[in-house]
C-alpha cells in the first residue's frame, strides 16, 4: 500500500520540472507538490485532464537520484478525496483570507519573517508577486555585520529538514539602503504591508532606527528582542531576556513614533510572559513570537575555521514549542487586547491554522522559505481556503483564536474516561513495531501471532496510551469512542 504523503515527500520538487514537461495534458508536479503540502483536496485541478499515458511519461522522465517517484500510483491513489469529495475551484477561491492587522489591512495572513529571505529589493519584490502579504524585512542595524561561513546546518529526513541551525545575524546592508529598499518596496507595493525588523543597542539607536523606518513609509516597526547569536553584548535575546530592558526600549520607541510597535520576543527563557508583560505595560500593539531556539549541532559544515557554538535553531522541530509560548501570551490574564503574530516551524497551511486558532492574527514563515521556495504561498493559501470552504467559514478573523476554550491545565483533565486503540486489519501489515514500543515503551497490553503475524490489544491492559497508534507505519490502528474507565 502506497503511502502517499511518504512518497510526495520523496519527490525533489524540481525547478522546471521535467516530469510535467512531459506530461501534454496536466501538471503532475504541481499535483504532488500540493499533496506533499497537504493540499490534497485540490490536486485533482492540475491531473483532472491527464491520462494513464501522460503520467507513464511523466514517470519516465522524473530524474530522482534514488528511483522514481511513482507518479501513477500516487496521483490514482484510492486514498486521496474522490471527486465528490473535492471542493470546487471556485468555492474556495471565493473565501476570503484578508484580515487586519494592528488596524493595517492584509490580503492574507502570511509573511515572510525576518531573516535571510528578505535582504533586499529583488527578493521582498518576487515574494509580494507570488502572492504573500507582507513583510518583516531582516533586521537592520547599525553595527557592522560580518557573517561566518559556513553558517547553515540542518537535522535531516530523507529531503526535509526537521531542524534548520542558522548562524546569520542582521542585515550587513548599511542601514540607509535598507530604508531606501523599504521606501520603495512600499512606493511599488502600495497594497503589500512593509514592516521594519530593528535591532538597537542603546536607546538613541532604537530611537533613530525606528524613525527611520517611519520615514520610510513602513507599515509598523518590529523590535528585535531575540536573535541568539548576536557577537554584541546587551543585543538581541539579551534584552529579550531582561523585563526591564524590553519595557523601557518598547516605550523609547513608542513615545517617538506613530506606526505600530511590535517587539519580537525570545523563547530562550523558562516564562515568556514576564518580558512581554514589559512590552505590554510599554504599549506594544501586537507582539512576535518566537525567534529560534539556542542549540548546538555537531553536523559536518558546522565548524567554522575548526571552531562551534551555539547558535539559532529553526523548522519544524520547534513549532510545538512556538505554540506554547503563543499560549503562555494569549492566556495571560494581565495581557488584554494586544495582537500576535506568530512563529517557529509552519511549513503548510495546516501548521498557520494552529498558529491562527490560538490567537495569531498572521503568521510569519522562514525555513520553509528557504528549503522550497516562494512558491509554497501558493498552497498556503489554497490550502486555507479549502478547510475554510469545507467548514463554512467566510472569513479568517473567525479562526481567530477559536481553540482557546480547549486548554486547561493538567489539574483539570478528564482523568475518569478512556479512548482505546483500534486496530483495522484490513491495513495492519503484520510488521509488529505496535507490539514492541507496548513492550518496551508502554503497558504489555499487545500480544503478537507469530503464526498469522497480526497484534491483538488486551483491554485489561491497555491504559489509551496510543503510542502504538503513533508509530504505525500503515496507519492501521485508529480511536475508539470515549468510555468510563471500569
Amino acid at each position: 500500500m502506497l503511502h502517499i504523503y511518504e512518497e510526495a515527500a520523496r519527490c525533489l520538487l524540481c525547478k522546471d520540472a521535467p516530469c510535467t514537461k512531459a506530461c501534454s495534458n496536466g501538471d503532475p508536479a504541481r499535483a504532488i507538490r500540493a499533496i506533499r503540502f497537504y493540499n490534497t483536496k485540490n490536486v485533482w485541478r492540475w491531473i483532472k485532464d491527464c491520462s494513464d499515458a501522460d503520467l507513464e511519461r511523466a514517470e519516465q522522465a522524473c530524474i530522482h537520484y534514488d528511483q522514481p517517484i511513482r507518479i501513477r500510483e500516487l496521483l490514482k491513489n484510492e486514498t486521496l478525496e474522490p471527486a465528490h469529495q473535492q471542493i470546487s475551484e471556485s468555492a474556495s477561491s471565493n473565501i476570503s483570507l484578508a484580515i487586519t492587522f494592528c488596524g493595517i489591512p492584509c490580503e492574507n495572513p502570511f509573511f515572510l519573517a525576518s531573516s535571510a529571505i528578505c535582504t533586499n529589493y529583488e527578493m521582498v519584490a518576487r515574494a509580494f508577486d507570488a502572492g504573500w502579504a507582507g513583510v518583516f524585512y531582516k533586521t537592520i542595524c547599525k553595527q557592522e555585520i560580518r557573517e561566518v561561513s559556513p553558517r547553515f546546518d540542518a537535522v535531516k529526513e530523507g529531503q526535509s529538514f526537521i531542524g534548520f541551525r542558522n548562524m546569520e545575524q542582521l542585515s550587513e546592508n548599511p542601514y540607509e539602503v535598507d530604508f531606501d529598499i523599504l521606501h520603495r518596496l512600499k512606493k511599488d507595493y502600495p497594497k503589500k504591508v512593509v514592516i521594519a525588523s530593528i535591532m538597537g543597542q542603546t536607546e538613541e539607536d532604537w530611537i533613530e532606527l525606528a524613525k527611520m523606518a517611519e520615514d520610510a513609509g513602513c507599515d509598523a516597526v518590529e523590535l528585535n528582542y531575540s536573535c541568539p547569536q548576536m557577537r554584541e553584548s546587551g543585543m538581541g535575546s539579551d534584552v529579550g531576556q531582561d523585563p526591564e530592558l524590553v519595557t523601557f526600549f518598547t516605550a523609547y520607541v513608542k513615545r517617538n513614533v506613530k506606526i505600530p510597535v511590535i517587539p519580537k520576543m525570545t523563547p530562550n527563557i523558562a516564562h515568556i510572559s514576564q518580558p512581554a508583560m514589559g512590552a505590554y505595560f510599554a504599549g506594544a500593539d501586537a507582539i512576535s513570537a518566537i525567534n529560534t531556539i539556542k542549540s548546538v549541532t555537531l553536523g559536518e559544515g558546522s565548524e567554522v575555521s575548526g571552531c562551534q557554538t551555539g547558535s539559532g535553531y529553526s523548522g519544524k522541530a520547534i513549532k510545538p514549542i512556538a505554540l506554547r509560548h503563543i499560549l503562555a501570551m494569549v492566556k495571560n490574564p494581565i495581557m488584554k487586547n494586544i495582537e500576535y503574530s506568530g512563529i517557529g516551524g509552519i511549513e503548510n497551511w495546516k501548521d498557520a491554522l494552529e498558529f491562527i486558532q490560538l490567537g495569531c492574527r498572521n503568521v510569519q514563515i522562514c525555513t520553509a522559505v528557504m528549503q522550497y521556495g516562494y512558491r509554497i504561498i501558493d498552497d498556503l493559501i489554497l490550502g486555507l481556503q479549502t478547510y475554510m470552504a469545507e467548514r463554512g467559514i467566510e472569513h479568517v478573523e473567525d479562526l481567530v483564536g477559536e481553540l482557546l476554550p480547549k486548554f486547561f491545565l493538567p489539574s483539570n483533565l478528564d482523568r475518569d474516561t478512556i479512548v482505546f486503540p483500534k486496530i483495522d486489519y484490513e491495513r495492519c501489515i503484520g510488521c509488529g513495531r505496535c507490539y514492541i514500543s507496548c513492550q518496551d515503551g508502554g503497558h504489555q497490553a499487545i500480544v503478537f501471532n507469530e503464526e498469522t503475524r497480526q497484534p491483538r490489544i488486551v483491554g485489561t491492559k491497555c491504559v489509551g496510551c496510543h503510542l502504538c497508534r503513533l508509530v504505525c507505519p500503515s496507519s492501521a490502528i485508529g480511536l475508539t469512542k470515549r468510555i468510563k474507565k471500569r
